[in-house]
């Protein structure tokens, strides 16, 4: 059984909007734990595949791509840049014009699988 910030955390990555950006913190702020950004990270890894998840939507809290390889670092790049997110630098994502602007879970509609 999943716990219900789990269900949360899916289902605010699932609803994050094409040209928008979620930071890890701030999904688990939404989803009830403001201390669990590592536990987004470990969800977002192990339910992408179940649950075709947009993960290249969710970033660090400082704008940044957060994966380790340059080659997984420019796919994510690419991937945003296709859906019209802008960067200030290298891997640094404009946050006024590219942070999704959720202020409750309660906004989002669920999506079925």
């Amino acid at each position: 059984m999943v716990s219900e910030f789990t269900e949360d955390v899916i289902k605010l990555i699932q609803n994050i909007p094409e040209g928008k950006v979620l930071s890890y913190g701030l999904i688990a702020k939404l989803a009830g734990n403001p201390r669990a950004a590592r536990q987004v990270s470990w969800i977002l890894h192990s339910s992408t595949e179940k649950y075709k998840l947009p993960w290249h939507r969710v970033i660090n809290s400082e704008g940044n791509i957060a994966l380790r390889s340059e080659i997984d670092k420019q796919y994510q790049k690419d991937l945003l840049k296709k859906e019209g997110v802008k960067f200030l630098d290298e891997y640094r994502i404009d946050l006024k014009s590219s942070i999704w602007n959720i202020e409750s879970i309660d906004k989002i509609k669920v999506k079925k699988e």
